[in-house]
C-alpha cells in the first residue's frame, strides 16, 4: 500500500497544494514553521480521521477561511482507492471513501494503517499513564476496530461507575444493586480489554527489543513492561475490595484505565536516567515495532512517518535508521528536515534513492 497523490485545501497554512508521491522515500526539507509537519498531519487524517497532533478539527482550518479540504489517492492490492476528509466550521467532519459516506469514522481505522514518528512522542515517556495507553490502545485499534467500539464501552460504563459514586456522596443514597449492575458491565468489558492487552503486549516486546538491539548496536539495555492490576487478581475481587475506597473518592480507583508501560534502561526508570538521545532512540524502535507488528496482522506495509527525526541522534544512528527504513522490509516512508544537504548526504551515502520537496511558506515543490 502507498498514496500516490495528496490534495489539501485550506488546511493549516496551506491554501492550496496538490504532490505526487515515490512510493519509496520522500523528504519534505525547509526551515522551521513552513509547513513541513503539516503536511504529515494531512497524512494522517487520511488514515486515521484527526490530527497526530490536535484533536479539535476546526482548529486545522486556514486562518481567515471556513473549511479545510484533504484528498488522497492510495495504491492497495492493484486497485486506486480514494480517500477524501472535509471540515466545515460549526458542522459534523464528513470522511468519504471511494466517493462514499462512512456510517462511522471507526469503520476506516485500520484500513489505511500509518505510524507517525515526531518529537511530540516524548509524552510517551515524560507525561502520564495514559499516554501509555493511548499509544497501545491506538496501534492495537488499527488491527481490530471491535476493540475501538470495547474501550468506547468501557469508557462509558466507567463515566456511569463515578457519577453514581459521586451522587451516593452528595445525597447519602446509595443502590448496592444499581453498583453491582455497573460493576459486572465493568467487569466484563475490562476483562476483554485486558486480555486484548495482555496478548498485544507477548508478541510486541520481543519485537521492540529486536529494533532497539539494532539501533544501538546491543550496548544498551532497556525494557518494557506491562503493568495492570489485572494481571496479579481478577477484576471483579479489585473492585469489591475497592468500593469503599471508591466511596471515599468518589470515583473509580481499580481497573485497566489504570493499565501503564513500565520504560527503564540499565534497570533504572528512563524518564529519569535515560539522555535524549537514549530516549528518542527507545521511541523510535517502539514506534518500528508498531510498524512491523500492523504489518504482520494486516498483510502489508503500513505507512510510515519520521517528523524532525535527525534532531538529538548521532550521526552513527541517522545512518543505521536511515538504512533500516530504507531496505524491503519497510514500505513508503515520509520525512521531514531542515536541511535538504543532511538528507542528500546521508541517502547517497546509503545509495538509496528519494524524492525531495521543498516547503516554503506553505508553498511545496518537487526538487
Amino acid at each position: 500500500m502507498y498514496l500516490q497523490h495528496l490534495s489539501v485545501i485550506n488546511f493549516k497554512n496551506y491554501a492550496e497544494a496538490e504532490l505526487a508521491f515515490s512510493d519509496g522515500v520522500n523528504v519534505f526539507t525547509g526551515n522551521n514553521g513552513a509547513g513541513k509537519t503539516n503536511l504529515l498531519d494531512a497524512i494522517h487524517y487520511l488514515s486515521l480521521c484527526k490530527s497526530y497532533f490536535n484533536t479539535i478539527d476546526s482548529q486545522q482550518i486556514k486562518q481567515g477561511t471556513d473549511f479545510f479540504i484533504i484528498n488522497g489517492t492510495f495504491e492497495r492490492n492493484d486497485a486506486h482507492e480514494t480517500v477524501a476528509c472535509s471540515v466545515k466550521r460549526n458542522q459534523k467532519k464528513l470522511f468519504r471513501r471511494n466517493k462514499k459516506d462512512y456510517p462511522r469514522l471507526a469503520d476506516h481505522i485500520g484500513l489505511f494503517p500509518l505510524v507517525m514518528v515526531s518529537p511530540y512522542d516524548v509524552s510517551i515517556i515524560m507525561e502520564g499513564s495514559e499516554e501509555r495507553r493511548k499509544f497501545v490502545d491506538n496501534v492495537i485499534s488499527q488491527t481490530d476496530n471491535r476493540y475501538l467500539d470495547e474501550l468506547i464501552t468501557y469508557n462509558k460504563i466507567l463515566s456511569n461507575r463515578n457519577a453514581l459514586l459521586k451522587s451516593i456522596a452528595e445525597t447519602g443514597r446509595f443502590d448496592p444493586g444499581l453498583l453491582e449492575v455497573l460493576d459486572e458491565q465493568l467487569v466484563a468489558s475490562g476483562t476483554r480489554i485486558f486480555e486484548k492487552r495482555k496478548d498485544f503486549m507477548e508478541s510486541f516486546t520481543g519485537i521492540f527489543n529486536q529494533y532497539y538491539q539494532f539501533l544501538t548496536d546491543d550496548v544498551e539495555k532497556v525494557a518494557m513492561v506491562y503493568e495492570s492490576q489485572l494481571l496479579h487478581e481478577g477484576f471483579a475481587a479489585l473492585l469489591n475490595k475497592s468500593t469503599g475506597k471508591d466511596r471515599v473518592l468518589e470515583r473509580t480507583t481499580t481497573g485497566i484505565h489504570r493499565d501503564d508501560l513500565l520504560f527503564s534502561i540499565h534497570q533504572m526508570p528512563l524518564k529519569k536516567f535515560g539522555s535524549q538521545g537514549q530516549q528518542k532512540s527507545f521511541l523510535i524502535a517502539l514506534k518500528l515495532a508498531q510498524y512491523s507488528y500492523l504489518q504482520q496482522q494486516k498483510g502489508f506495509k503500513p505507512l510510515l512517518l519520521l517528523d524532525d527525526i535527525f534532531d538529538k541522534l548521532d550521526e552513527h544512528r541517522i545512518t543505521k535508521l536511515m538504512q533500516l527504513v530504507s531496505n524491503h522490509e519497510f514500505g513508503q516512508v515520509f520525512i521531514t528536515d531542515t536541511s535538504a544537504g543532511r538528507v542528500t548526504q546521508i541517502f547517497n551515502r546509503i545509495n538509496v534513492a528519494f524524492k525531495l520537496f521543498d516547503v516554503q511558506q506553505g508553498e511545496v515543490s518537487p526538487i
